[in-house]
């Protein structure tokens, strides 16, 4: 039996976070400024570079937020906690780990 209140709130305080951490790095993501009397070549270099990096893990935490919302829809409509793929109950540990899990750990493979 999934404990919907328990679930609703895990899932909750981590989309909070994730849009705190969002926040936080939006100024990371920002473009880069390609004046060259400013910054030298080699720190355009780096901060490019660090701007990809901050922009995939903005991604990553996008698609994070999406499953997020997905695990909640599935709350509301009694379908958490089940595999997409087999039907079965998906681990109380694995939900744990990951509850924007959609696929039981043998449909995983």
């Amino acid at each position: 039996m999934i404990d919907e209140k328990y679930w609703r709130e895990k899932l909750e305080k981590l989309k909070t976070e994730l849009h705190a951490l969002d926040q936080n790095a939006a100024e990371s993501r920002q473009a880069v400024t390609l004046d060259q009397t400013s910054v030298g070549r080699l720190s355009r270099m780096d901060a490019i570079q660090g701007q990809a990096m901050h922009n995939a893990i903005a991604e990553r935490r996008h698609k994070t937020l999406q499953r997020i919302d997905h695990a909640l829809k599935n709350l509301a409509d009694g379908e958490f906690g089940y595999c997409l793929n087999c039907g079965d109950d998906i681990a109380l540990k694995r939900l744990e780990l990951d509850p924007t899990t959609a696929l039981c750990t043998h449909c995983a493979k």
